[in-house]
């Protein structure tokens, strides 16, 4: 989705994303089987980003993982899902046919963003990853005590230069709002 994104970045992605996704829970579980699909969807990913760039997403996690020393995976995990419906804006095109290469796909674009974060969601309970910031262990009045520091780290952070909307103030809050509730 990230901004420098082109036919080789997106082609790794799709692949990457798709492996990941299906191989993530049978190696969670313990096969060993699917543990180099694994590392090979990690790979394919790293080829993509460094050419495509990141996004919000990892902004966002390198901002609160800082502060509230949280790994940046977790992190990743409980954002991603608010983060793709916040893109879908401008990237929807982009997500829906990533949803449909993992097998998550619907007639229609929107529907097939819908089941992207829900399937996002359902993978994150699967691998028992944390889906709010209190059950990572912040305090949400913490996080909007200290929201203009990393609204601003945020928008600071090269990540966030490549996000496929502007990364703006407004969005970053509405994405800890529903991360964390408004408190």
């Amino acid at each position: 989705m990230a901004k420098d994104a082109g036919a080789v970045t997106d082609l790794l992605a799709r692949e990457a994303f798709s492996s990941a996704y299906a191989a993530l829970p049978a190696s969670y579980a313990g096969n060993q089987g699917v543990r180099l699909k694994v590392h090979l969807a990690a790979t394919m990913a790293g080829m993509a980003f460094t050419q495509a760039g990141l996004g919000l997403c990892h902004a966002m996690a390198h901002s609160l993982g800082g502060m509230f020393h949280v790994s940046h995976g977790r992190l990743n995990a409980i954002l991603i899902p608010s983060v793709v419906s916040c893109n879908a804006h401008g990237a929807g095109k982009k997500y829906a046919e990533l949803a449909r290469a993992a097998g998550m796909g619907g007639s229609a674009d929107t529907i097939a963003v819908r089941n992207l974060k829900n399937g996002l969601i359902r993978l994150r309970r699967e691998l028992n990853l944390p889906e709010t910031l209190a059950q990572a262990g912040v305090d949400p009045r913490a996080v909007w005590r200290n929201v203009n520091q990393i609204v601003e780290a945020a928008l600071a952070d090269p990540c966030a230069k490549s996000n496929p909307l502007p990364a703006e103030d407004f969005l970053i809050r509405r994405i800890l709002e529903e991360v964390t509730g408004r408190v």
